[in-house]
């Protein structure tokens, strides 16, 4: 097994590529070692010293680092518990597990609005950002503004606010005249 490895615009995150499906639909955000316990793949990583958190995408992990360990030092250790979890034969997260949808729901009178803002995300957004390692993902709309959840890579990343405000918020005033703001969530 040969497993890639990218950089992403967080300096934070490594984006690994196993060659291999990670998730068949969907991501997975583990923004802890206590979030990862329903994850085999992502308990494994998290027990390299140094992770601080685990994101799956469709075809790519991204794992998080702290500040006081270097990508030099651990990257072999996550590559390793990346290649054992495949070998084992274990499932990537536990059979049984249900998987949030990716988006909020949203009950209103806004609702058509809302129904723009998921598909512009999903078809314009989200597969831009998945490229870095991360997911961007709809949690809320009151009032022209939109809130957004980031994640993976996108979640700390020097430039996330400069991708909220000058790319998706634009795009999204572009398209739906309603929206007069975006603006990050934390969940």
């Amino acid at each position: 097994m040969f497993i890639q490895t990218e950089s992403t615009p967080n300096p934070a995150t490594l984006k690994f590529l196993p060659g291999q499906t990670v998730l068949d639909a969907g991501t997975a955000d583990f923004p802890s070692a206590e979030a990862a316990t329903k994850s085999p793949l992502a308990t494994r990583i998290f027990a390299v010293s140094g992770v601080t958190g685990v994101f799956f995408g469709n075809d790519f992990v991204t794992v998080t680092k702290g500040d006081s360990v270097e990508w030099d030092h651990i990257k072999p250790a996550i590559l390793g518990a990346v290649m054992e979890h495949y070998q084992s034969g274990q499932p990537v997260i536990d059979e049984g597990t249900q998987q949030a949808s990716a988006h909020a729901e949203h009950t209103g009178e806004d609702g058509e609005i809302v129904t723009q803002i998921k598909e512009l995300l999903d078809s314009r957004v989200r597969p831009a950002v998945a490229q870095d390692g991360g997911d961007i993902t709809f949690h809320g709309f009151d009032r022209g503004v939109v809130y957004l959840h980031m994640q993976g890579a996108c979640a700390g990343c020097p430039s996330s606010t400069l991708t909220l405000k000058m790319g998706i918020e634009n795009l999204l005033r572009h398209y739906i005249p309603e929206v007069t703001e975006v603006r990050p969530v934390a969940v």
